[in-house]
């Protein structure tokens, strides 16, 4: 098991990051990060509470209830055995020993969400023992969602895929327009779900074909129903995401740009060249800091890239986050770029993948360009979608 093969190094990050250890709680299945870690079998029965304390020193302490006492028998560890909410409440007094500063799946104000798994009833047990709560997000992000050699290599596989499909969509518009003059964008949105059946991937969300008015919805959703027809001198945003029908296999996601005509109007090539910038200027400040051995945090990048948004007059008009994380979930466990939605203070790590992706959104259109980028273990950077430097003509 991946986890209790690295107790050694979570005390280190411990000691590292001034933590004197980690609670780890799970009840009825609750804490989907204790879930993912511990990867306990599918059968066994996990309706009582437990806990898992890692010191930043010392052995490992399991705390578990008389009736389910043997679900942590696989993790290393002295094992404490509760029954009655008084003895549980002793036990933890017990296992967290000399221990103040605890680090939970907590996130103080909820500031990151997808770290925050453990209920506020817990966090406040553990103050009432007088211990400093504080979030677990930079240990969980160091144990599940950095990369192992085959999963950047799948990361990377598949983004060529989508690249190839990008290409396959543009020479579907073009026959298309040559021969009939309009497509629907239900057409192309199918065109893509059979491509992405041929090469075996799977997908959360599907893909977007969005033309025009539909391109300032972030999250637009076409149907056969509702589904607009495209025509020419049409601005269209296309955004494929998905990752290879494989266990542990990681999402890709990218956005492309493209006009159904010669000659793109200004505007949009206007804007366009802004969202560039800022996409290049966040890759650029994540990859100097590396260079300077500097720690980069998710809120940092964000705001780079909102700066050069909001000086050329379109702060309003960029309405999510600068990036997110990409795992085996399309939004994954590790930073995202984004001081807009959440205050991420996590830190950009080795062996993790994010996206790239500013976009600006009036009342008549929408502009995105993204790019996917791989830290790598040497703390380099690695583009693994091509950057999309103007917007692509049919």
């Amino acid at each position: 098991m991946f986890f209790a093969m690295n107790i050694e190094h979570i005390q280190k990050l411990l000691s590292e990051q001034h933590i004197d250890g980690w609670l780890i709680y799970n009840c009825n299945r609750s804490n989907v990060i204790a879930e993912r870690i511990f990867q306990l079998p599918d059968d066994i029965v996990q309706s009582r509470r437990y806990f898992y304390f890692i010191p930043a020193d010392g052995t490992p302490q399991k705390l578990v209830n008389r009736i389910e006492e043997h679900n942590l028998d696989m993790l290393p560890g002295e094992k404490t055995i509760y029954l009655s909410w008084q003895s549980l409440e002793e036990g933890l007094k017990k296992i967290m020993n000399g221990a103040h500063t605890i680090a939970m799946e907590f996130s103080p104000s909820n500031a990151i969400p997808s770290i925050s798994y453990v209920d506020a009833g817990t966090v406040d047990l553990i103050r009432l023992m007088g211990k400093q709560v504080v979030s677990s997000a930079n240990l969980v992000q160091e144990f599940e969602a950095t990369l192992t050699d085959d999963q950047i290599e799948s990361h990377i596989t598949v983004a060529k895929l989508l690249m190839q499909f990008i290409g396959n969509v543009l020479d579907e518009l073009h026959t298309r327009l040559i021969k009939s003059g309009e497509v629907k964008e239900y057409s192309i949105h199918n065109f893509i779900v059979r491509r992405f059946e041929e090469h075996n991937l799977t997908y959360d969300m599907p893909p977007i074909v969005a033309v025009n008015e539909s391109t300032a919805n972030p999250h637009y959703v076409t149907n056969e129903d509702t589904s607009v027809v495209i025509h020419r001198s049409n601005l269209v945003l296309i955004e494929l995401l998905a990752k290879l029908r494989r266990p542990d296999a990681i999402y890709a996601d990218i956005t492309w740009m493209i006009y159904t005509g010669d000659s793109i109007p200004d505007e949009y090539k206007n804007i366009f060249a802004i969202s560039t910038h800022a996409r290049d200027s966040a890759f650029n400040f994540i990859a100097g800091r590396f260079t300077q051995g500097i720690p980069v945090m998710g809120y940092e990048v964000d705001d780079v890239a909102r700066t050069i948004i909001r000086n050329a007059g379109y702060n309003d008009n960029f309405i999510h986050r600068t990036g997110h994380s990409l795992g085996e979930d399309l939004h994954g466990y590790s930073a995202n770029l984004d001081n807009l939605e959440t205050h991420d203070d996590r830190q950009i790590i080795p062996r993790t993948c994010f996206s790239i992706e500013p976009g600006i959104y009036t009342n008549s259109f929408g502009i995105r360009t993204e790019i996917n980028v791989i830290v790598l273990p040497d703390k380099t950077l690695e583009c693994s979608t091509e950057e999309q430097k103007e917007i692509t003509t049919v």
